[in-house]
């Protein structure tokens, strides 16, 4: 994961030995120890940014089978507002380590059956972790790198403000720090510009209102901070491969609170 990137899956990590994964994701550092589990949706920006681990479990599951899950509106509504679920380890699955393995080994089987029994037991497994993270915010990232810090603070800026007019001056003024040193320090750690970030956070808000709610596409486009529909449709359809109208029908889910 070189760069911060996007995609419309349900993301599961599982991080079965070896030391933590930290992501930059939603605008924060999440960390994910071993033994942990993290479940968040993969539209909202996100990267690696350090492994300490040896061998991890990554699952990905459609966004249409995803929003087909029905899982709880308080759950739903976390996800795509941009709130992973973490287990710690301490609170970790004895049995994770052999449901990854047991899923990964059907999943790549080739079996109709097999494939729906994982993909049930893996829905099983999601709301259980989002039952026993309620109310839990996630874990914060405790370390203490200063350029690290100034990315996080600058990517916490646009998270908060991507639906207002954003400059690179307001991302620097964010980390206290020269908008040139800002645009290099940014590039260096998330490996994309911050005008490319800030256009991940818009697309991810546009997946979102278009799911979520009735909005027309011109509301959408405004409420997403694109500056204008007619950009907003290029943008949308060039990154999503289908325009905002396809990308809304078969998958509008029950308003969220």
């Amino acid at each position: 994961m070189a760069a911060a990137h996007r995609h419309d899956d349900l993301e599961i990590n599982f991080v079965a030995d070896g030391g933590p994964l930290l992501y930059l994701y939603g605008g924060e550092l999440v960390e994910v120890a071993a033994g942990g589990l993290t479940v968040f949706w993969a539209a909202i920006p996100h990267q690696l940014v350090a492994s300490g681990a040896t061998r991890v479990h990554w699952l990905h599951v459609p966004f249409d089978r995803f929003l087909g899950w029905g899982l709880p509106q308080s759950l739903l509504a976390r996800l795509l507002s941009g709130v992973p679920a973490v287990t710690p380890a301490e609170h970790a699955d004895a049995c994770d380590p052999a449901k990854f393995t047991q899923w990964a080994s059907d999943l790549a089987a080739g079996d109709a059956e097999l494939h729906h029994i994982a993909m049930l037991e893996i829905q099983a497994r999601v709301r259980r972790l989002a039952f026993a993270t309620i109310g839990d915010p996630g874990r914060g990232y405790a370390g203490d790198d200063p350029a690290l810090r100034q990315v996080v603070a600058m990517a916490r800026h646009i998270a908060q403000h991507f639906r207002e007019p954003v400059t690179v001056a307001d991302v620097a003024a964010a980390a206290s720090v020269h908008p040139t040193y800002a645009m290099t320090q940014f590039r260096k750690v998330v490996r994309t510009t911050i005008g490319e970030y800030l256009k991940l956070y818009r697309l991810a808000e546009a997946r979102r209102l278009l799911v979520t709610t009735d909005l027309p596409a011109s509301q959408v486009a405004t409420a997403a901070g694109f500056g204008s529909v007619s950009r907003f449709y290029t943008v949308f359809t060039a990154e999503c491969g289908t325009a905002p109208a396809r990308f809304r029908h078969g998958r509008r889910v029950s308003p969220l609170d």
